[in-house]
């Protein structure tokens, strides 16, 4: 398999001129340096590769950052930063409201729950993941042979390193790869902007272009009490960039289904995606009326409605895709070429069709949806502290087992992660868990029936409101030092708490993991045994032309600044910070349109002809929010913080048409810090010593 992933690289290069424009969520060990070179004249070293690879971190809340100084300065953006910025405000210092300055490294304030990971290492595992697999197992036998496997690896590189160590899936199971992660779990807040400027021109604005915003947020990582000393993070660029550059993005994009077969499209088309946009309707007007009860309200979901709000764009920019005749037509086309070359192939005389199985598989699916996503997955209890309470039942049955037989969420290696998350002081407000719960074991009523015993055991021929203000009323696990008790007591104490929150989650767990284990043995491990194959009947049809699909590991992207055209009309690459005075004044600077009051105040201090967005072909998805935008030298020229709409559909088929990346600009970010926010010591640590051993391409 080693072997077999070495040629899978070399025909990488060789076919990457195939790809469309500069598309490519690219895997560091898999770079394609030939198709840059030819394109751009830029040969980029090994040396390049590992710095800026090095200089890149991964948010365990699902963003991607960056280190920008010798000293733990970490970047990212606001709305990736916001869940920290939140759990530190109280209800006297609203920091999402007035935004966040620490003028000394004694005034920056730790994160709760946050762990940063920074990628130290890539080693293929494929061989070791598919040791014990046996050609007469079945496919879910296959499954639990390589679950069990990867969980291995995992203790024995975390035992060995002491690193967190992952296994990543990459084609489907062609490909399995450790990545040796460094964790920072001691993370403090610097510098954050206030939301009004981090999210200037709000939901209406969102996924579009031109923008205005300053979606930034600044933190520290510390190790032993003191900033983390970095051998390797990127400078600060004073120039910017121009028109036509060649760009750089390092990020992790979340998730993409650009290899999936047409079952699995229209799957996420039919199913999955309109369940998801029903939700986000219901959730977000549950959290605007909760919002409307009281400041303190709006404070504290405010949050939760950006993200709610977010997500709903972001999947009706998915769903407009699958929904496009003209891309499903073309990949319907690619599938059907690509099985008459897998039936005329001698050495598949005889094989059962590898679509059909996924499609068989995708079928029950459907028809365990519901079950799988309101038990096992828990949208039928949206709560955090619903959530505490089954993470508190699962550890203490899964942690006495073997490693290898326990459920992937907690294996040895990911124990320490875990730990942080359950234990976690971020404020939890009951208020706001009481109208989530209400609302979500409503919705999981309707979904599963009033007859469903599971509904039945929780609800007991109450009304989801009575049910929800008596669990979250008389829970105390929002109490840390409970939480821990539990934890430390295993099944016995879990057995024999009354808690109402762990007496509901010990009455649906049978049905849960039920419900799971139909999914991972009759779905995921089908999906998993013949996706390879189709992977390997794609290689040997076009070498791997594409980069795997995106699962939240540290890609690399590139493309060009410029822009586009938009009914008609030019929309130039950049914009400027006096462009937001002016989109402000048509708006009569009503909200979402209002600029800060610091913003306002300085306005004639600033030059307003400095560039504060801009965008780029780089080719992302969710999860790349963050991202460090580099130029040639690796610097940092801006950060991504969204796409426009057309970029959405990139989640299934790449266009550099219209599709653009949106980047706030470095030079617009050292403007505000200097003349907005007084923020000079930040501003010069960003324009500090260049670390020793940077490197740069060639």
């Amino acid at each position: 398999m080693k072997r077999f992933f070495s040629v899978l690289l070399a025909f990488a290069f060789i076919f990457s001129t195939l790809a469309t424009a500069d598309e490519g969520m690219w895997l560091y060990n898999a770079p394609p340096k030939d198709k840059i070179k030819a394109k751009y004249g830029l040969e980029l070293t090994q040396e390049w590769l590992d710095h800026v690879r090095l200089s890149s971190v991964r948010f365990n809340n699902g963003g991607s950052g960056s280190f920008v100084s010798a000293d733990g300065l970490t970047f990212t953006n606001h709305h990736v930063g916001a869940g920290c910025v939140q759990q530190l405000s109280t209800e006297g210092h609203d920091y999402i409201k007035t935004g966040f300055y620490a003028k000394t490294q004694a005034e920056e304030a730790k994160c709760p729950n946050l762990e940063l990971n920074q990628l130290v290492g890539i080693e293929d595992v494929t061989d070791k993941v598919n040791a014990g697999v046996k050609p007469e197992m079945s496919a879910a036998d296959a499954g639990q042979a390589q679950r069990a496997a990867m969980s291995q690896v995992e203790k024995d590189c975390s035992t060995t390193t002491g690193l967190r160590c992952d296994v990543v899936i990459f084609y489907s199971g062609q490909v399995y790869n450790l990545y040796k992660y460094k964790k920072y779990t001691d993370v403090r807040l610097v510098f954050a902007p206030e939301f009004d400027i981090a999210f200037f021109g709000g939901d209406p604005d969102n996924f579009t272009y031109p923008r205005y915003d300053l979606d930034i947020t600044f933190f520290r990582v510390y190790e032993n009490g003191k900033p983390a000393h970095l051998d390797h993070y990127l400078q600060w660029s004073r120039t910017g960039v121009k028109d036509g550059d060649l760009i750089f993005v390092s990020g992790h994009p979340g998730n993409t289904g650009r290899l999936l077969t047409m079952a699995q499209l229209e799957f996420l088309r039919d199913v999955q995606y309109p369940a998801a946009l029903k939700l986000f309707v219901r959730r977000i007007a549950l959290l605007q009326n909760f919002s409307k009860e009281s400041e303190e309200n709006a404070r504290i979901a405010k949050e939760d409605i950006f993200g709610l709000q977010n997500s709903q764009k972001a999947i009706t920019g998915y769903q407009s895709g699958l929904l496009d005749k003209s891309i499903m037509d073309s990949k319907a086309a690619d599938e059907t070429k690509l099985r008459a070359a897998f039936k005329a192939d001698p050495k598949n005389a005889g094989a059962a069709d590898p679509w059909d199985e996924i499609a068989q598989a995708i079928k029950l699916q459907q028809t365990i949806y519901s079950n799988l996503t309101y038990l096992e997955r828990m949208r039928g209890f949206s709560s955090h502290l619903a959530q505490s309470a089954r993470a508190l039942v699962r550890v203490a049955a899964e942690k006495p087992k073997p490693n290898q037989e326990r459920m992937r969420e907690f294996r040895d290696s990911n124990l320490p992660s875990f730990e942080q998350q359950l234990f976690s002081t971020e404020p939890i407000y009951k208020n706001l868990e009481t109208a989530l719960l209400t609302d979500s074991l409503g919705e999981m009523q309707d979904a599963l029936g009033k007859d469903n015993p599971d509904v039945q055991k929780v609800l007991q021929g109450k009304t989801p409101a009575d049910v929800a203000k008596d669990l979250i009323a008389n829970t105390k696990l929002d109490d840390v030092a409970v939480r821990k008790q539990l934890y430390g007591g295993g099944q016995a104490a879990i057995d024999a708490s009354t808690d109402p929150l762990i007496v509901a989650m010990r009455a649906i767990d049978p049905s849960a993991r039920a419900a799971r284990k139909q999914f991972e043995d009759k779905v995921d491990s089908v999906v998993r045994r013949d996706g390879t194959i189709v992977a390997k009947a794609r290689f040997a049809q076009s070498g791997f032309a594409q980069p795997p699909d995106a699962t939240f590991t540290l890609r690399l992207s590139y493309g060009a600044v410029k822009g586009f055209q938009e009914n008609g009309k030019s929309i130039p690459f950049a914009t400027n910070i006096g462009g937001a005075y002016e989109h402000a004044a048509e708006h009569n600077n009503q909200s979402p349109y209002n600029l800060p009051e610091s913003w306002m105040k300085s306005k004639a201090s600033l030059d307003l002809k400095t560039p504060l967005n801009f965008v780029s072909t780089a080719d992302i998805i969710g999860g790349n929010s963050g991202s460090p935008t580099v130029n040639k030298k690796g610097e940092v020229v801006g950060i991504i913080f969204d796409g426009n709409i057309e970029s959405l559909p990139w989640n299934f088929a790449f266009s550099d048409v219209q599709g653009r990346a949106v980047s706030v600009d470095s030079r617009g970010i050292q403007e505000a810090l200097r003349k907005v926010y007084g923020a000079t010591a930040l501003a010069d640590e960003l324009l500090g010593t260049k670390a020793e051993g940077a490197k740069t391409g060639k």
